[in-house]
């Protein structure tokens, strides 16, 4: 029996507790630079721990946020006042989260396809970040959709890294999430984006349970199963909510602790609503609560409107609440377009 055994599932279950979900904030220095670039934002290390800052002291938060994730950067940062961020997650009742992998690189003899590195030194990282109140980890596989791709040996090397990884956080206290993102991007049609999410998550369970996964002291992050972005016809809502939850009951075990759906490139008012008709057509069929794990769909706004600027912060913290309260809605299928027109007051 693992010692935090009874701590995991007790952190696993917390986090997609009823009406919450987990806000991803562990975009890597290159993506967190390029979306300050492209907002003429300093791509500077105190920005950073500013732009940080503002979500995780944004007021009410965890009313509809369970648990962060952090980068290893920002896990180490304080506010500018030198309060550790870690503990002003634990104030607030916020779970703390943490990236473990090394980004997704190029797969060798696989042109066009990816391998997620950083298992190496795994172990060690792991004790380091449970010591410093980290109680989650994420790692995220990419699979691209294209002609002839995935293929077999992507997704098998995967799958088999990500089970590698849970293992190792379930043995150090920390409860993986599993995240095998099949990319928006290409011009495939729902029903291929179906088969390849399906062969994705039938492997990467397969690979859980070799590597001795207990389901319930781990959280499943899935992409939805949705038509590529250059698709010619672009899914309606309901054929994103039906197929999605099809190919969940299909492969992922009614022991998982939870599903928190990444957003992964489609538009903010849209990840809102596939999550919202999911849990209003099927909540009462799934084994498992069905909830967000949004990074862009939730602090794009908050980003758009800070720009940089400490005069900006307090409406922008109100635009981070507001998307947070919605997708919160959306998790209990009471989300609608009208939300988007009364913001939250904080």
């Amino acid at each position: 029996m693992n010692t935090y055994s009874q701590e995991l599932k007790e952190t696993a279950k917390a986090m997609v507790t009823s009406g919450k979900g987990v806000l991803a904030m562990d975009e890597s220095h290159a993506t967190c630079n390029k979306r300050f670039d492209k907002l003429g934002i300093p791509t500077t290390i105190e920005q950073r721990q500013a732009y940080r800052e503002l979500i995780l002291t944004t007021p009410n938060l965890s009313e509809y946020i369970s648990g962060a994730i952090l980068f290893d950067e920002t896990i180490r940062q304080t506010s500018r006042a030198g309060v550790p961020f870690t503990q002003i997650m634990a104030d607030a009742g916020i779970i703390i989260g943490i990236k473990v992998d090394a980004g997704a690189k190029n797969l060798a003899g696989h042109p066009d396809e990816k391998i997620t590195e950083g298992l190496d030194g795994l172990r060690d990282r792991i004790a380091e970040y449970y010591k410093m109140g980290a109680r989650f980890a994420k790692w995220r596989a990419v699979i691209t959709i294209g002609q002839d791709i995935p293929s077999r040996a992507c997704i098998e090397a995967n799958a088999h890294a990500l089970a590698r990884y849970a293992a190792l956080c379930q043995e150090g206290g920390l409860v993986p999430i599993v995240e095998p993102e099949v990319l928006i991007d290409g011009d495939h049609t729902i029903e291929r984006c179906y088969a390849v999410t399906d062969e994705t998550l039938h492997t990467v369970f397969e690979q859980l349970y070799r590597q001795g996964i207990v389901y319930d002291e781990m959280i499943l992050k899935p992409s939805m199963v949705i038509s590529g972005l250059n698709s010619p016809t672009q899914a309606t809502v309901e054929q994103v909510a039906d197929k999605t939850v099809e190919c969940l009951l299909k492969n992922v075990p009614a022991t998982v602790a939870g599903v928190a759906f990444l957003s992964g490139g489609q538009s903010i008012e849209q990840a809102s609503e596939h999550l919202n008709l999911m849990n209003i057509k099927y909540k009462s069929q799934c084994p498992w609560p069905i909830t967000f794990s949004y990074a862009r769909a939730i602090q794009q706004p908050a980003l758009e409107y800070w720009r940089g600027n400490d005069a900006n912060i307090a409406n922008a913290q109100q635009l981070l609440l507001h998307r947070a309260k919605c997708n919160s809605a959306a998790s209990l299928g009471q989300y609608s377009s009208q939300m988007e027109k009364t913001p939250a007051l904080i």
